[in-house]
């Protein structure tokens, strides 16, 4: 594609989906396609050669979810353009810009049910046989909607390329975890792949490794849950210690529990004015939660803060992180989490002035965040 100047810019096109001169023409021919025409939610992924779709999505008035860059702040945001948007505005709403400026998160509990997927792809075969870049998020987000219930082995997937990214592909290169399409637009053609190869019916957790559980929040809240379901999560590089119960147990954490200010409101989710909050609240806990539950999903999670303050009787806690983005990963990872039959309330909390919170005297910390993490 860049020999023969075919590609567009972002260039060079290598290690990214790769943009292409004629991207928006190949986009309009998903109008040629009746999934298009009666689908009203489209999950369309970030990358250049998409945008022309993400465009057409918002301009037909559809639910256009887009997921987050590598996943790092959750699965999805949803795209809402401002009331009247003329023109000028959809176009920028389908830019990564907008998708930063015009979007807003949605958490695992959102019920979402996405009627088609578009994905890019660095080449693809007539038969719906795909290669991405590589690092296998397209598979990744597709499993994770499953997990979520988002999508079904009837969900139709699209992916848009240039003309001589269709190729020829063996079948010795697909796994078990690789995403097909069922459809493919290039600037000249619109191929029905009839691909009957079977989607990813879930997160293969065999084939993830450690580290990446580290760079995905939402992925650990995902295994959380299957966890509590009795699936196997077992990681890819996972030491066969930290599988089962076991006589290795974390070290027991500090818990400060304070007598509450009866003013405090009960919801804390906002941001403060001296700057974004590094506190996290948790509401809506079981009036019969222990301490040690809320612990030990975090644990698990690998949310683990510098210090927790309970507030049981209040039915709320709040988590205390070294940095704003330390919390707001925390946030991220832990939509959704329940304890017993309650899903837990979780938001940033406001900006406080010392001892607001509790009431009383600085908390006390709580053992070194990812010295915590490590012993699990």
């Amino acid at each position: 594609m860049e020999s023969q100047n075919l590609a567009d810019f972002p260039r060079p096109v290598h290690h990214r989906i790769p943009n292409f001169k004629g991207s928006y023409l190949a986009c309009q021919n998903i109008r040629d396609l009746e999934v298009f025409a009666r689908m009203q939610e489209v999950k369309v992924d970030p990358d250049k050669p998409l945008e022309g779709v993400r465009l057409l999505a918002l301009q037909s008035k559809k639910t256009l979810l887009v997921p987050t860059p590598r996943l790092r702040t959750g699965l999805f945001n949803k795209i809402t353009p401002p009331p009247g948007a003329t023109k000028d505005i959809l176009r920028k709403c389908a830019t990564s810009q907008g998708v930063r400026n015009y979007s807003t998160p949605v958490g695992l509990d959102s019920r979402v049910l996405v009627d088609l997927v578009v994905v890019g792809s660095v080449a693809v075969s007539e038969k719906g046989w795909r290669i991405g870049k590589g690092e296998g998020y397209a598979d990744l987000e597709y499993a994770m909607m499953v997990s979520m219930g988002a999508v079904s082995q009837g969900t139709p997937v699209v992916t848009i390329v240039h003309d001589c990214q269709v190729i020829d592909i063996p079948e010795a290169l697909l796994e078990d975890h690789d995403l097909t399409v069922d459809y493919i637009l290039t600037p000249t053609r619109v191929i029905a792949t009839g691909c009957e190869r079977p989607k990813p019916t879930g997160i293969l957790w065999c084939k993830i490794s450690c580290e990446v559980m580290g760079k995905i929040p939402i992925l650990r809240s995902l295994r959380y849950r299957e966890r509590q379901a009795g699936k196997d999560v077992s990681l890819q590089d996972e030491p066969r210690h930290l599988l089962g119960t076991g006589s290795q147990q974390p070290p027991p954490l500090s818990t400060v529990r304070r007598p509450q200010d009866p003013h405090q409101p009960e919801s804390c989710s906002g941001q403060g004015e001296d700057g974004p909050s590094n506190t996290v609240y948790i509401g809506n806990l079981p009036r019969d939660a222990r301490v040690s539950e809320l612990k030990k999903a975090l644990r698990e999670l690998g949310a683990v803060p510098q210090r927790l303050t309970w507030q049981g009787p209040k039915r709320r806690a709040f988590l205390h992180y070294k940095a704003p983005t330390s919390a707001q990963q925390a946030v991220s990872c832990l939509q959704g989490l329940r304890l017993g039959a309650a899903t837990l309330k979780v938001a940033l909390a406001r900006q406080q002035k010392a001892g607001d919170e509790t009431g009383g005297r600085a908390d006390e910390p709580y053992p070194d965040c990812h010295s915590a993490v490590s012993d699990l």
